[in-house]
């Protein structure tokens, strides 16, 4: 029998998240982002959950390849645009719409031979220093667009960097406004943390907002707030089963460097995951797990294939019972998959995009 690890995509789940965002948002579009492979879940398997949005951001090329063979026809935006002049070729055979962040993208469009005017998205850096042109620049590159025959409408965009926390979202948007101020075309501003935290300011939902981690069951501002404040629902379970049980004494170690010591008799479980399947190997003692739908905690040093947890709180479990590493657990439970990366040291879009190629994973409704 295969190894009893597996991934499951809950596309109600992403439905759902999706009308979370929808609903946050008021009248504004939805982009559902879709980038490192739908955070993970895989394109093909998120689509049926999140082919409500109005379109699908992404990054490249070939994930818009495999959302145009899925059927989809309305919008796909290139949330970083086009990374060399023939990547523009695609774009109009494909009908894609792209982001112009830089001058070297605004040169290539005016080289560009095609019928079909494009769509481009102009990104204002108003303060996240990544992608964009400077609010001093803004008019400067807005103007050289629209002289352009290549190029049809021109939106406009910016990416908050401080809407999860207490900065906020005010002086990016007063930069962003000053830059834009008269120009025509739609706007596109909340990234999922806005659309949670800010969406009901004026202006923030804008035409267009960007509907990211939230689509996926991950809180953008946690801990400050968890999925069960915003009503979102794990889009991804990561599950194993027990393979061997151990009984401890008072002074036997665990795994290895032996970094967990036990301070009583203690039976402890090994799950069939280790961080080659995904699973954080600087997980710590202590680190949430479910075992038959209880939680309880990992234990020692998480290896290549294993991990141990501690089945004090489970009395009843023993050989083959079902282990959840995150999201929906048996009988209802529920294991939050920001509550292991809080442990960890790091976020929920890390783990659900880092999860190994070597675990099987299928969709259910």
């Amino acid at each position: 029998m295969p190894r009893p690890i597996e991934a499951l995509i809950h596309t109600e789940a992403l439905a759902h998240n999706l009308g979370r965002a929808r609903e946050r948002a008021g009248g504004a579009r939805v982009w559902a982002v879709v980038k490192a492979n739908a955070y993970g879940h895989g394109i093909e398997r998120a689509f049926e959950g999140l082919r409500g949005a109005d379109g699908f951001a992404l990054l490249d090329l070939a994930e818009a390849e495999r959302l145009r063979a899925l059927g989809w026809r309305g919008p796909v935006l290139l949330l970083e645009g086009c990374f060399e002049p023939r990547d523009l070729e695609a774009c109009s055979r494909l009908h894609l719409w792209h982001v112009v962040h830089c001058g070297e993208q605004i040169d290539w469009l005016a080289l560009h031979k095609t019928h079909q005017p494009h769509r481009v998205f102009l990104k204002v850096n108003s303060g996240m220093n990544r992608l964009g042109f400077a609010p001093a620049s803004v008019r400067t590159a807005w103007a050289r667009l629209d002289a352009l025959p290549q190029v049809g409408e021109i939106s406009l965009m910016t990416h908050f960097s401080d809407a999860d926390g207490a900065r906020g979202i005010a002086h990016q948007m007063a930069a962003f406004d000053a830059a834009t101020r008269d120009l025509p075309g739609e706007r596109c501003l909340a990234n999922s943390a806005a659309v949670l935290r800010h969406a009901r300011e004026a202006g923030v939902a804008a035409d267009w907002v960007r509907a990211g981690v939230l689509c996926y069951g991950s809180a953008p501002d946690f801990p400050a707030h968890d999925i069960a404040h915003w009503d979102l629902r794990p889009t991804m379970t990561l599950r194993s089963r027990l393979i061997a049980i151990q009984t401890l004494q008072r002074g036997d170690t665990v795994g290895y460097g032996s970094t967990f010591t036990a301070d009583a008799a203690l039976r402890i479980g090994i799950v069939a995951c280790g961080y080659a399947d995904g699973y954080p190997r600087h997980c710590a003692t202590g680190t949430p797990v479910l075992v038959d739908g209880v939680r309880t905690r990992t234990v020692g040093r998480v290896s290549m294939d294993m991990l141990a947890v501690d089945l004090a709180p489970v009395p009843g479990a023993g050989f083959g019972s079902e282990v959840t590493l995150w999201g929906e657990g048996p009988g209802g439970s529920r294991l939050p998959v920001d509550d292991v990366a809080h442990a960890a040291g790091t976020i929920g879009y890390q783990l659900m995009c880092a999860l190994a190629p070597r675990v099987p994973v299928r969709a259910v409704s």
